[in-house]
């Protein structure tokens, strides 16, 4: 069979509400005299910094991700671009660092998209053990390549003890049954090590009761989920990478991140209202310029997909969009 084209394997979730938003950040900047430069940090195979670049003809983008294959992928698809697009092999949390290492003195950072969780490339490459649909190495590395010093699910499976599986598959796959299934999991790998997909999923589906399966899709679903997490250290480097992005932004610079996950979502919710409440304590008569909000909320919470998106692209379905804007540089203390 063909391989499809890298267009054709990704759908952008709410790409269009992304580059509107985008948009007035790049607006912004540009207002102010400077070349607009936006940051993807989860580059994937390109679809929102495709659709950015084709929206407006002078803006630069700089695109980050950890998966060499994604970059590879993203850069042949955005070479008619030439030099508007800049891809760089790193992790999210360095967005403020790339924008100071990458942006010129006459450009200022008009906006940074988060697009989180697993991509589409990784999801559909069965060799990368993101899917329980697939008999594949036990892998879950965002980060793939030979010279990556993380360790795959089935190391972290090997040697994780009882009660800190139990806590990741509950509070990161929000499963139910983890007790359940870190007993079986643990009993299992007594007798031999976990090494593909399939056996994780047969193990797991045995945990789960037979009344429990009959709705809510596999049973291994919300595990691969936890495990995903767990060895991409997700929620601790979207805890950093967040507010470091917030910081680099010039003013009126927007803030664009689309979640799939509550923990995820949360995190974000409480990055944004640190930097869009006052700081002032309670009972302060009058608000220090220090304790100013620095930035506004640009969405009223938390924005979804329509129903006609969620018809067409099934990844979109438990998206969650937030977006802030830039007012006013944070002061910090010495």
């Amino acid at each position: 069979m063909a391989e499809r084209a890298t267009g054709d394997r990704h759908v952008p979730v709410l790409r269009d509400r992304c580059i509107e938003l985008l948009l007035g950040g790049v607006a912004a900047v540009r207002a102010a005299g400077r070349r607009p430069v936006v940051i993807d940090a989860t580059l994937g195979m390109g679809g929102h910094t495709e659709a950015l670049l084709a929206a407006d003809e002078d803006v630069r983008v700089i695109g980050l991700d950890r998966d060499t294959e994604a970059l590879a992928l993203a850069g042949d698809r955005l070479a008619v671009h030439g030099d508007r697009f800049r891809g760089v092999r790193t992790v999210y949390d360095r967005a403020d660092e790339v924008a100071r290492e990458q942006l010129s003195s006459d450009e200022g950072l008009a906006g940074v998209l988060f697009d989180l969780g697993v991509s589409s490339l990784q999801l559909d490459e069965a060799d990368r053990g993101f899917a329980y649909s697939y008999d594949a190495p036990l892998d879950m590395r965002m980060d793939a390549a030979e010279d990556s010093a993380d360790e795959t699910a089935a190391e972290l499976l090997a040697r994780i003890p009882e009660p800190e599986l139990r806590r990741i598959l509950k509070e990161y796959g929000e499963e139910r049954f983890s007790g359940r299934i870190a007993g079986r999991i643990v009993a299992r790998r007594a007798e031999r090590p976990f090494l593909t997909t399939g056996d994780l999923a047969a193990v797991v589906d045995a945990a789960v009761p037979a009344a429990s399966k009959r709705t809510g899709g596999h049973p291994a679903k919300r595990t691969f989920q936890a495990l995903r997490i767990a060895v991409n250290r997700e929620l601790d480097v979207l805890e950093d990478a967040v507010p470091r992005a917030m910081d680099a932004l010039d003013l009126g610079g927007r803030l664009v991140v689309l979640s799939y996950h509550s923990l995820e979502d949360r995190l974000v919710k409480q990055a944004v209202a640190a930097r869009t409440k006052s700081s002032a304590p309670p009972g302060l008569p009058v608000e220090l310029e220090e304790h100013r909000p620095t930035f506004r909320a640009v969405t009223r919470g938390a924005e979804v997909p329509d129903a006609t998106e969620m018809a067409e692209n099934p990844r979109a379905a438990s998206a969650k969009l937030r977006s802030a804007e830039k007012i006013r540089a944070r002061r910090t203390t010495r």
